[in-house]
């Protein structure tokens, strides 16, 4: 097949890029080629999809069976590639996030979940927030009705991860020493490999598959005491984990998810975060790895040359990624 990748050189999208060449498919990425290089035997169209003309020029000529959305944040800007596309392609594939639900992560959520209130006509260059990807949906819904796919994206890592959530516990536990770990290490945690993420996106639109997926690991798969575990394995560190509990951490003001990566509290405001119901994803083929083998690969990564390309901040908020080391010892003595 003919395959546009609305992005392409980053992460979650050039695993799909990668992904589809093995397959044999004819790749088109679309990007300003500022966050990495293209990978080869793909035909690269450089521009800007917030540029009205940039997209005219894309558009100009060609023609794709599917279209792969991995950079859609805001609504206008999806609104105005499905417009151009929806002549030009016979399936688009959007990636959003379980961000995009209302309840999330509060409460469990699945498919018919409700999203979050944001309409497709959103005015564009609107500040960062949760509701622009259930906006995007809507854009995307309009133009592309049931010839399009949405895959409401849980906890991405592996290789090529720019933000430093897993980057970071592997170089913290390389370092080695007494090293806190945060919460109940048999609490459940729902991680899914970008590869696994694209294998299956990719799987979709080879099978003509269409709708809604909420698309990350199994709830229960793994645990958090795996997860650095299997960290542990990968760095061969001699570090040892301490566990403290959700209490002690909050007390002494660690903040959820950034200071100590991917910790969520077990209270009303957190406590469904690893309760995202993939289950008709996992009919339709979705398949993940073990959490020791993605471990491993991304370490892998980071000793040849990518910790140069992580930034350590919590997406578009730029929060930064990791607990300062004082602190750390602070709570480890306490």
């Amino acid at each position: 097949m003919k395959i546009l990748v609305l992005g392409g050189s980053k992460f979650l999208g050039r695993a799909y890029v990668a992904d589809a060449l093995s397959r044999g498919h004819e790749v088109t990425t679309f990007n300003r080629g500022v966050s990495g290089a293209d990978l080869d035997g793909v035909e690269a169209v450089r521009g800007d999809r917030t540029r009205p003309e940039d997209l005219e020029r894309l558009v100009d000529g060609r023609r794709w069976d599917a279209v792969v959305d991995t950079s859609g944040q805001q609504p206008y800007d999806v609104a105005q590639a499905a417009r151009l596309l929806r002549g030009r392609a016979d399936h688009y594939s959007f990636v959003s996030s379980v961000h995009a639900f209302a309840d999330w992560p509060a409460k469990p959520v699945d498919e018919n979940s409700e999203t979050l209130d944001c309409p497709a006509d959103t005015p564009q260059d609107q500040p960062f927030a949760n509701a622009l990807k259930a906006g995007c949906e809507r854009a995307l819904l309009d133009r592309f009705g049931e010839r399009s796919s949405v895959l409401n994206c849980g906890l991405l890592y592996g290789p090529y991860e720019p933000i430093g959530r897993l980057p970071w516990w592997l170089e913290r536990i390389a370092r080695g020493g007494r090293v806190l770990a945060p919460g109940d290490p048999l609490r459940p945690v729902q991680l899914i490999d970008a590869r696994d993420f694209a294998t299956f996106g990719l799987d979709l639109i080879d099978q003509g598959l269409t709708g809604r997926f909420v698309t990350t690991a199994p709830i229960g798969q793994t645990t958090y005491g795996e997860f650095l575990d299997a960290c542990v394995q990968a760095t061969g560190s001699d570090a040892e984990l301490v566990w403290r509990d959700d209490a002690t951490l909050l007390a002494a003001e660690v903040e959820p998810w950034t200071e100590l990566p991917l910790w969520a509290p077990d209270n009303p405001d957190w406590q469904s975060t690893w309760r995202a119901d993939s289950s008709r994803a996992a009919a339709a083929g979705l398949r993940c790895r073990p959490v020791v083998e993605t471990a491993g690969d991304t370490w892998a990564w980071l000793r040849n040359g990518g910790a140069a390309k992580v930034t350590y901040t919590q997406g578009l908020t730029g929060v930064p990624i990791g607990i300062e080391a004082e602190k750390e010892q602070r709570i480890l003595a306490g």
